[in-house]
């Protein structure tokens, strides 16, 4: 995953295989923690594919983070979320990821200041 922040997309949806491509992971194992960790695709487009919200994908992206980042099993990952069925994130999680992202943004205003 190269260089990926939840401020880039912005688009309201994405296709499965640009979910695929952010975190350059297959689009079945996408389909994969859809169902183990009980994730509700609210959108769907005429043919049945999915369409992932910015919110889907910051979820996405916590259990990326847990399993291909960290090295959680899936069980694991599973009791580091808690076991929220249907899976969100938690208010933590987003301001952390809004700090994040703040953060970067005043390290590219100094570097153009400098």
């Amino acid at each position: 995953m190269a260089n990926f922040e939840i401020s880039a997309l912005t688009k309201l949806y994405y296709s499965i295989g640009e979910v695929a491509k952010i975190f350059d992971v297959n689009a079945s194992l996408l389909r994969f923690w859809e169902k183990e960790f009980d994730i509700q695709i609210a959108k769907k487009n005429k043919k049945g594919n999915r369409l992932y919200s910015v919110k889907e994908i910051a979820v996405i992206h916590t259990i990326y983070d847990f399993v291909k980042l960290q090295g959680y099993t899936i069980e694991g990952a599973k009791r580091a979320l808690k076991g929220n069925h249907p899976i969100q994130l938690k208010e933590k999680d987003t301001n952390e990821i809004i700090i994040e992202q703040l953060e970067k943004i005043k390290e590219k205003l100094q570097q153009l200041k400098s």
